[in-house]
Parts: C-alpha cells; sequence; structure tokens
C-alpha cells in the first residue's frame, strides 16, 4: 500500500540545543540504516544539528530497550529513536522479539520519562520491511523521529510552566 498523500512537514523543535539518541538494530543492516538516514534527515530538518544526534549500534532489536535505558540514564539526551528490522519468520521467535522490544521501550520511557520513540519495523516481508524503510510507504525512522521531536517539545513546554 503507497502513501496516498504527501508526509507533513517535519516539526519544528522548540529546543534546538538537545541531543537525540538513535538506538539502531545491526541485524538486517540494510533496512535499519535506510531508516537511520530518514531519521538523521528528519531531526536536521526539525532544526536540530547533525552533531547533537549519537547513533549507537545493538546486536539486535531484541537489545533495544537495555541500550535504550542505559542512554537515558545518562541523562544526555532529550529522546532517543530506536530503530530496526524484524521480519516474520516460521518459528514464534518473531513474537518474543516484538512484543520485547515494544514493551521494553514503553518501560524505558514511562521509568525515565524520557521519550523513546518505536522506529522497529515489524513486518511479514522483507518486501514490506523495504517499503518502510524509505520505499513506497514511507520511512519510519523519520516517523519515529516526529515523534521524538513533538515529545521533546512537549516537555520543553511543560518544564516553562
Amino acid at each position: 500500500m503507497a502513501r496516498t498523500e504527501a508526509a507533513p512537514a517535519a516539526p519544528m523543535l522548540e529546543a534546538p540545543g538537545v541531543r537525540v539518541a538513535l538506538v539502531c538494530s545491526g541485524f538486517h543492516r540494510g533496512l535499519t540504516q535506510n531508516l537511520v538516514t530518514g531519521a538523521r534527515e528528519r531531526l536536521v530538518e526539525s532544526g536540530l544539528a547533525a552533531d547533537r544526534i549519537d547513533e549507537h549500534w545493538v546486536p539486535g532489536a531484541y537489545e533495544t530497550p537495555l541500550a535504550a535505558q542505559m542512554l537515558a540514564r545518562t541523562g544526555r539526551y532529550a529522546a532517543i529513536v530506536a530503530l530496526g528490522a524484524v521480519v516474520r519468520g516460521s518459528t514464534p521467535h518473531f513474537e518474543h522479539v516484538c512484543w520485547n522490544a515494544s514493551r521494553g521501550l514503553t518501560r524505558v520511557s514511562l521509568d525515565t520519562g524520557i521519550p523513546c520513540t518505536f522506529g522497529i519495523l515489524t513486518c511479514d516481508t522483507v518486501e514490506q520491511a523495504w517499503a518502510r524503510a524509505g520505499g513506497e510507504v514511507g520511512n519510519a525512522g523519520a516517523d519515529a523521529a516526529d515523534a521524538a521531536v513533538s515529545l521533546v517539545n512537549l516537555a520543553h513546554r511543560l518544564a516553562g510552566l
């Protein structure tokens, strides 16, 4: 299914001096690299300087929550964007990895107050993943970056109240 409308403009970052971490799954590295490119481009389009974006690679999507937690605890980052791809196979492994990655990242967000956005593709086929990693459906990395900017902006506005 192709996108039927153009992607909206990037949300503008209200606190451009912040840092954002990208936690990148090394499994399906080519897909993840496309997501990283989409996230980086979108964050820069939002007003974040390229040197304020740090990339941290982990073996797979399953490891992203722990990496996000370690990064959040440093106090260095306003947001963490998790990027990667999990493609369904013939065993239940897919469900375990996807569920634990999404649940773990949510827990990191709630426990630390640092937004952890979910740019991990969970697809039935590699073709579906490529369509969502810069192909005809868009780039989930850019979408996860937009979510991070929106949440950083909300935190920034709430801190000013």
